[in-house]
């Protein structure tokens, strides 16, 4: 995709594209101020909301502190606009908000943030849990876990999960 179509959104002509990707992790106040943005939306009946949280996993003898995420950028946001048009026309969505998190980010911190809207509740749920599915698939995002102990180990993504 060229850089002037990134510029603008598909369902929103002249409308500069949002960056999905921030540094640091998501605060409950972001995620807060987000729903409540949506409250004066009045054809949306039903909304839906993931929240990826590190989580303080053990590791042999040792416990997940942080996750470093990194990303070919430039990629990363090119491929969550697409998948984002994509649900929205696939699902009939409202909206739909998605940003992950760069850097570190600790233990009980949110990484991930999939916001949903549609007029109606089975669209919300499904489109939500195939979008969190197609960023961890297809997104070229990487997390790297740092130990208590200072070491680190490459995360790999499970699909159960």
């Amino acid at each position: 995709m060229e850089n002037d179509q990134l510029k603008t959104q598909h369902l929103k002509p002249n409308k500069v594209l949002k960056k999905f990707l921030q540094h640091g992790p998501i605060s409950p106040q972001f995620i807060a101020d987000s729903i409540s943005k949506h409250s004066s939306k009045t054809n949306i009946g039903a909304h839906t909301i993931f929240l990826g949280q590190v989580r303080k996993d053990k590791i042999e003898t040792n416990e997940v502190q942080a996750i470093e995420y990194s990303a070919y950028e430039e990629m990363a946001e090119q491929e969550i606009h697409k998948l984002r048009e994509e649900a929205i026309s696939k699902y009939q969505l409202s909206c739909l908000h998605i940003h992950h998190s760069l850097g570190n980010v600790n233990a009980g911190e949110i990484s991930l943030f999939v916001f949903v809207s549609a007029p109606h509740r089975t669209n919300v749920f499904t489109a939500c849990s195939d979008v969190v599915e197609q960023i961890k698939n297809k997104v070229p995002i990487w997390g790297k876990e740092i130990l208590a102990n200072g070491t680190h180990i490459w995360k790999t993504n499970k699909t159960n999960g």
